[in-house]
């Protein structure tokens, strides 16, 4: 069983849902990203995605493009993220870690290592899932297939223009979660209709055996409490990566571990 089906089957027993806090690794300092991952877990965290800093994000908004910049600004590539994920399990073997990004990233570092090279060593690292925003799951068999013998999860996403079809696809090859984006645009756009969620969960959980993870749009605790009622994991980024921006290096961390303790107990009331 991968950590991630053992953390939800853990949650399930207990009646809570997960919090799933996204990070860009490297984002704002470059050797900040392992302790705060710790933080993010001793303040609630079940899971933890951690994005791949790339140069042209389709599916993120204005505040993580940004955070990519400044990210790839200091270096961090695909390698760098891998080290920081290897020294986050120098003290957490249990936590599951979430690589999500793009195709672009991966590739290119298996025609510098070698075919398959980056499945082999993100499962050295410790990762326990990949979000590719640009793989369509009809291409993805093979590459799931390869993850899943490392115990590693293929996480898609489904969004509220996705057919009938497009979730049979996605059920086919999906494990871990899903990541349903609440809302028709990029990450931190728009307001949250948390009806519009209510009533696409059950349409999507007719295809989809494994948890549904609701983000895009969530930035407090109340909209949070709202979407945990319905969904199996609540998803938070652009809100995370604003507070990190607007803090000095020794701030940081307790600023966001603030954050999510209010997210868990909402979450838990």
């Amino acid at each position: 069983m991968s950590r991630l089906a053992a953390t939800f089957a853990g949650l399930r027993n207990t009646g809570r849902k997960a919090l799933i806090p996204y990070v860009t690794a490297g984002f704002p300092f470059a050797d900040i990203t392992p302790e705060l991952m710790h933080g993010m877990v001793e303040a609630g965290a079940d899971i933890i995605e951690l994005g791949v800093p790339f140069s042209d994000p389709m599916a993120d908004g204005p505040v993580i493009q940004k955070a990519g910049e400044k990210a790839l600004a200091l270096g961090i590539g695909l390698p760098q993220v891998l080290a920081m994920v290897k020294s986050f399990r120098g003290k957490d073997a249990t936590t599951p870690v979430v690589l999500m990004g793009y195709a672009n990233p991966l590739e290119r570092y298996d025609l510098i290592h070698g075919k398959d090279c980056f499945i082999r060593d993100a499962a050295q690292a410790g990762v326990d899932g990949i979000l590719v925003v640009d793989y369509p799951p009809e291409e993805c068999e093979e590459f799931a297939a390869k993850l899943k013998a490392r115990e590693i999860d293929l996480i898609f996403l489904l969004a509220p223009t996705s057919t009938e079809e497009r979730m049979r696809q996605v059920a086919r090859v999906a494990s871990g979660y899903v990541y349903y984006v609440s809302l028709k645009g990029v990450t931190g756009a728009g307001h949250l209709d948390t009806d519009a969620v209510a009533q696409a969960l059950p349409r999507i959980r007719r295809h989809v055996g494994v948890p549904v993870g609701v983000g895009f749009g969530i930035r407090d605790a109340a909209t949070a409490r709202t979407v945990g009622k319905v969904a199996d994991a609540v998803v938070i980024g652009t809100r995370i990566i604003q507070l990190l921006e607007a803090q000095p290096r020794g701030a940081a961390v307790a600023a966001v571990a603030g954050f999510l303790r209010e997210i868990r107990a909402a979450l838990d009331a």
